[in-house]
C-alpha cells in the first residue's frame, strides 16, 4: 500500500540518456467502442514558508480560548497574510501559476464572507495570499492583485495561470486576458489543491471568523459524460501495468524523447511507493497515436476511472468536463478485472496512468501521458 507526505523541496530530475523502451504488462485487450472515465485519490500536505503579517478582514469576535488551548508562540498567525518567492529559484523559470480566488468560511466583522486570493507555482518557489471583503470581488481587483505579485516578488508575468473552479472562470479569464496571460481551466493543480487542504486544516479552522458547517472548500462540478469527440476515439485499449521505476523514467525521459505528455513532480508529492510495485494504467492503441496524443495533450487530462455499474471508462479532463471514453462488455471476468484496476490504483495511492501506441503489442509506449491533481484528498493520474 502506498503512502503519501507531501514533500515541498524543489527536486530537479535526472538528465536521462538512451534506453530501451520498458515494457507494458498487458492483463487485456478489449475493443474500444468510442467512449471514457475519471479517477480519485487521497494525498497530503506540504510544508509551507512562514506567514509574513499583514491587514485582513477584521473577522468576528470568538469566545476566549482555554488556557490549554492558546497558541504556541512560534504558531503561525491565521489572520496573517502570505508573500514569498524561494530565494534559491530562478524568478524567470516560474511560467505558470495556479491561482483559487474563493470566499472561505470565514466571517468579518459585517458577517460577511471573507474571499481569498491564492497563488503558487507547482514547486511551491512562489506562494502568496491574500484576504478580500466580498464588496470588491471583480476582474479589476483580480488583474490589480497580480500586478502586485509581480512587484513585490519581483517576478515575472506568468504565461499561464490555472485555476479549478469553474463559477470563476469570467473573472479569471477577464483578469487574465487584460494581462496578455493565458486562462487554463484545469483540475491539474495539484500543488494549489494540496496547499488549500493544508490551509484549511491548519489557517482556516484556526481562524477567529472561521464558520463550523460551511459547504465544502473543495467541492467540485461532477456533471454526467458526453459522448467522447471522433478525433479522440483510439481503435483498441487495454488495462496495463508498469514498475513504479518505469513510470518515473517514463516521465523523465517525456521531453528527451519529444512525445507528448503531462509530468508530474512525483518527489514533490512525497509518494512512497516500493520501486517494484506496479502502478496501473489504460494503453490505447491507435494508427494516429501522434496526433491523437497530442490532442489528449490538450485537454488538461485529469483522471481516468471505472464506473463498473455501467461498464465503461470515465475520463476527466479541464475543469468540469468528462468523457465516456471507453466501454467493455459486463460480465463476472471484466467486472472482477476492472475493480482489480481500481484497487490496484487506490493501492498505489492513485496514481495511474495514460498510454497512447500504434500497436498494443509493441514494447515502446510510444507516448505515455501522465498527470495528477487533488481533489477532496483525491490524488489523480493519468
Amino acid at each position: 500500500m502506498a503512502s503519501l507526505s507531501f514533500n515541498s523541496t524543489r527536486i530537479t530530475n535526472p538528465t536521462t540518456q538512451s534506453r530501451k523502451p520498458n515494457r507494458l504488462s498487458r492483463p487485456t485487450t478489449t475493443t474500444f467502442p468510442s467512449h471514457v472515465l475519471s479517477i480519485k485519490n487521497p494525498f497530503k500536505r506540504p510544508t509551507l514558508a512562514s506567514n509574513s503579517v499583514s491587514e485582513s478582514p477584521q473577522p468576528v469576535s470568538a469566545p476566549p480560548e482555554d488556557d490549554d488551548e492558546e497558541a504556541d508562540e512560534d504558531e503561525d498567525d491565521p489572520t496573517a497574510e502570505l508573500c514569498f518567492f524561494d530565494p534559491g529559484a530562478d524568478p524567470e523559470a516560474v511560467k505558470e501559476w495556479e491561482m483559487d480566488f474563493c470566499s472561505r468560511p470565514i466571517l468579518d466583522a459585517r458577517g460577511k464572507k471573507v474571499w481569498e486570493l491564492v497563488v503558487c507555482d507547482k514547486s511551491l518557489s512562489l506562494q502568496y495570499t491574500k484576504y478580500f471583503p466580498n464588496n470588491v470581488i471583480n476582474s479589476i481587483t483580480l488583474r490589480e492583485a497580480i500586478v502586485s505579485i509581480v512587484d513585490a516578488l519581483g517576478v515575472p508575468l506568468p504565461e499561464k495561470i490555472r485555476f479549478f473552479r469553474s463559477q470563476m472562470q469570467t473573472i479569471i479569464t477577464r483578469a487574465c486576458s487584460e494581462l496578455s496571460i493565458q486562462p487554463v481551466p484545469s483540475k491539474r493543480c495539484v500543488s494549489l489543491l494540496l496547499w488549500l487542504e493544508e490551509r484549511y486544516e491548519t489557517v482556516y479552522t484556526r481562524h477567529p471568523g472561521f464558520q463550523k458547517g460551511s459547504k465544502p472548500l473543495m467541492a467540485l462540478d461532477n456533471p454526467f459524460p458526453m459522448e467522447l469527440p471522433e478525433n479522440l476515439v483510439g481503435e483498441k485499449w487495454a488495462f496495463v501495468q508498469l514498475p513504479y521505476t518505469a513510470v518515473q523514467e517514463e516521465i523523465s525521459s517525456l521531453e528527451s524523447r519529444y512525445a507528448f505528455g503531462g509530468n508530474l513532480d512525483l518527489d514533490l508529492l512525497g509518494l512512497e511507493i516500493d520501486d517494484g510495485t506496479l502502478v496501473p494504467g489504460l494503453a490505447v492503441a491507435s494508427s494516429r497515436a501522434k496526433p491523437l496524443a497530442a490532442w489528449m495533450n490538450g485537454l488538461e487530462v485529469c483522471s481516468m476511472e471505472v464506473d463498473v455499474s455501467r461498464a465503461c471508462l470515465i475520463l476527466s479532463v479541464g475543469v468540469s468536463t468528462r468523457y465516456v471514453y471507453a466501454t467493455y462488455k459486463k460480465n463476472a471476468m471484466t467486472t472482477r478485472e476492472a475493480e482489480a484496476w481500481e484497487a490496484a490504483k487506490k493501492a498505489c495511492g492513485g496514481l495511474h496512468f495514460l498510454a497512447i501506441q500504434e500497436n498494443l503489442d509493441s514494447d515502446d509506449c510510444g507516448v505515455l501521458a501522465i498527470t495528477g491533481f487533488a481533489i477532496t484528498q483525491c490524488l489523480i493520474f493519468n
